[in-house]
């Protein structure tokens, strides 16, 4: 079956793209576009030639999932199917609507003619993948829209709305009607009044700041780069379309481009772009299963957690009833989530209108469940107790209607055990919202046992709402997440046990690219937290607690920022991390007692524990059935812990580092006298490794 569709209206032979969903240019896609062109040369009734897509898409661009494979350098090839469009002898206009993007926007500019609606979505994002455009796209955008305007698109990758580029030679026509109709107007005007066939590829960049410009971009991009390559190559490549002839700047976009897709950046940022649409991808989950209607939405506890998912359903316009048990601590909330939206608006980024019409969807209730009798969805995010969770999903399987869904946003316990406290099982799930959750983008949607599939769902389509990025776990302790954020604290415990400081391995994991290195992550949390899992943790197994160093610290009252001191200590007003001599004194009476002597530890062995503890602890998972996919895993921790996103999750850096290097290391690190079980290499890790195979 054809990806194009062909007809002849008038003298015009249309040619439309026809690849749902956003007519990616594939191998298929691209063969279908040549033999379409063709048969319109061949057309003795066609005089031109329209190209067009659907009204949801142009073309999004070059089909991702076939980097790296054969079908990627098929011919014919993105480069050659656009010169053929912008040699053709019959004038070709393009009439674009919808996303225009990447090589869908370079095929369009290798027309000789270009027709948009208003609303239409152009950009070369490439650069979000640790890419350039490689079909001509650093060249011809410049001459179409000049060389800042361009440059600017290319680096960014940003999205310009089609009349923003209105009166650039980008576009002929921008209209508010059917571009179609636009296009066929004007290619039987080039054709009536012989008009010459126009290609960009013989305009010249001409900007006399040229130089000067360029010279201020490459000191801005490469301040702002980081580790990631493509900006810098993106500027180097625009820079020869003022200095070189097209073909040659064509011959250096490519070697550009060529270079950065076998580089770890571009493939670590392409695999979160793939990870983030194979994560809504279900086992079990039929395809169209109805989703219940989400119209009013319950939330009990206002504090930072309750107060933070809140504004999440008030941004996408859904209103909420807050419910708190005191009248204090609701209206601390509501003045805090009053404040963040006030906060936004000084920043431009709401109206003081927007601000109150958010406001105005929160419903506040002190101690009464009744208001919950009509919610579509409640999510509690009280206390981390068994007993306090039992007390509320009793009093809602009470309260709500048949068919509400009831969630938790628990960070460890057993969503099961919750479950059982209702009557009503199939509609129970875990909503585990990541602090501050109104700004982090991750959510862990946690599917019990009984969990009905019309309720699964239903969240993962409320995530895309609200915006985040959702990733199903199974129940265990702690989830993906956090389960995996234990072994990656013991290894760092581990350290400090063998003589490293907190300052030292923040430090090093930080410089390996974490936002955070775990001491001052635990500092932020509040190390009350963990050390109250740990008590329920070992109550639960009847054993005593093995005391580690954070323990003492908590015994001494240092909880974190929210106390002024936990590994470190912090000034008034300030998060400021200050290393602190009474840590090191209780670090070093905690060796004493437990007769350590400390050793020097290298930066590079302290990346590797906590990495590969994280890496092995995640192979369990999978075998285990908790995640579905490693790349689901990666995805947790780029958009919940700060893993550096140019590393692409703590299971590809594992692929990246090869799996047999990290089984050696686990291997070495087991062998230690003493060692914890747990540094055993995972069995799936070695059957991967062995089988010379990666996660991903």
């Amino acid at each position: 079956m054809s990806s194009t569709r062909y007809d002849v209206r008038g003298r015009t032979a249309v040619i439309t793209l026809d690849y749902p969903p956003i007519n990616g240019i594939g191998a298929a896609l691209r063969q279908d576009l040549m033999d379409a062109l063709e048969r319109a040369l061949a057309d003795a009734d066609a005089k031109a030639i329209v190209v067009t897509g659907t009204e949801r898409a142009f073309s999004g661009g070059a089909d991702v999932k076939e980097f790296g494979t054969p079908n990627a350098s098929r011919e014919p090839r993105v480069q050659v199917l656009i010169a053929a469009f912008e040699n053709s002898p019959k004038p070709v206009v393009a009439a674009i609507s919808g996303v225009c993007m990447g090589g869908g926007l370079e095929l369009a500019m290798g027309a000789h003619y270009r027709v948009a609606r208003s609303d239409a979505q152009i950009a070369l994002p490439e650069v979000k993948l640790g890419l350039l455009p490689g079909a001509g796209g650093t060249q011809r955008l410049p001459r179409a829209v000049g060389l800042e305007t361009a440059l600017n698109m290319i680096v960014s990758g940003a999205i310009v709305p089609a009349a923003k580029l209105k009166g650039t030679a980008l576009f002929d026509e921008v209209t508010d009607g059917d571009p179609v109709a636009a296009a066929i107007a004007l290619a039987e005007k080039v054709v009536s009044q012989n008009m010459p066939l126009k290609r960009l590829r013989d305009v010249k960049v001409k900007d006399p700041q040229a130089e000067a410009f360029l010279q201020f971009a490459r000191n801005n991009v490469g301040a702002m780069a980081g580790p990631y390559p493509a900006p810098l190559r993106c500027v180097e490549a625009v820079a020869s379309s003022v200095s070189k002839p097209f073909d040659e700047g064509v011959r250096l976009e490519r070697e550009a481009f060529v270079t950065l897709m076998a580089s770890p950046e571009s493939r670590a940022l392409r695999h979160v772009f793939a990870a983030e649409r194979a994560a809504g991808k279900i086992a079990n989950l039929p395809e169209g299963t109805p989703l219940r209607e989400i119209r009013k939405v319950g939330v009990i506890g206002a504090g930072t957690m309750g107060g933070g998912i809140t504004m999440n359903f008030l941004n996408a316009g859904i209103p909420v009833v807050l419910l708190e048990m005191k009248q204090d601590a609701l209206d601390k909330g509501l003045a805090t989530i009053r404040r963040n939206y006030e906060n936004s608006a000084k920043k431009g980024k709401l109206t003081a209108q927007q601000v109150e019409q958010r406001m105005a969807l929160v419903a506040p209730t002190v101690e009464d469940y009744g208001p919950f009798a009509d919610a579509d969805l409640v999510i509690e995010a009280v206390f981390e107790n068994m007993e306090v969770k039992e007390q509320v999903f009793r009093k809602l399987d009470a309260v709500c209607k048949p068919g509400a869904i009831l969630a938790s946003n628990t960070s460890y316990l057993d969503i099961d055990k919750i479950a059982s406290f209702t009557k009503r099982p199939a509609d129970v799930l875990g909503l585990h919202f990541f602090s501050p959750a109104n700004v982090m983008r991750l959510l862990e949607v946690v599917r019990g046992a009984k969990t009905s599939p019309d309720v699964l769902a239903t969240a993962m389509a409320l995530a895309r709402k609200i915006r985040k990025v959702a990733v199903v776990a199974g129940v265990c302790d702690g989830f993906i997440g956090n389960r995996m954020i234990a072994r990656y604290g013991a290894a760092a415990q581990g350290l400090i046990s063998a003589g490293a400081l907190p300052q030292q391995i923040d430090g090093a994991l930080q410089k390996f690219g974490l936002a955070m290195g775990p001491f001052r992550m635990g500092d932020l949390a509040g190390l009350d937290i963990g050390w109250a899992t740990r008590k329920r943790r070992a109550a639960e197994a009847g054993v005593p607690m093995k005391p580690i160093v954070a323990d003492k610290l908590c015994e001494a009252g240092r909880f974190g920022q929210k106390t002024g001191a936990g590994w470190y200590r912090y000034e008034a007003g300030k998060r400021d991390p200050i290393p602190d001599p009474l840590t090191e004194q209780l670090i070093a009476q905690y060796r004493a007692a437990n007769g350590i002597t400390p050793r020097k530890v290298s930066d590079e062995e302290i990346v590797e524990r906590c990495i590969y503890a994280l890496v092995n602890e995640g192979a369990r998972i999978l075998e285990q059935g908790i995640a579905a996919r490693a790349s689901d895993i990666d995805l947790v921790y780029l958009n919940g812990y700060g893993f550096p996103a140019y590393r692409g999750g703590p299971m590809l850096y594992a692929d990246t580092v090869g799996l047999p290097n990290v089984v050696r290391a686990l291997r070495r690190f087991a062998a230690e006298p003493g060692a914890d079980p747990s540094w055993q290499p995972a069995p799936l890790l070695l059957q991967l490794a062995e089988a010379g195979k990666t996660f991903n």
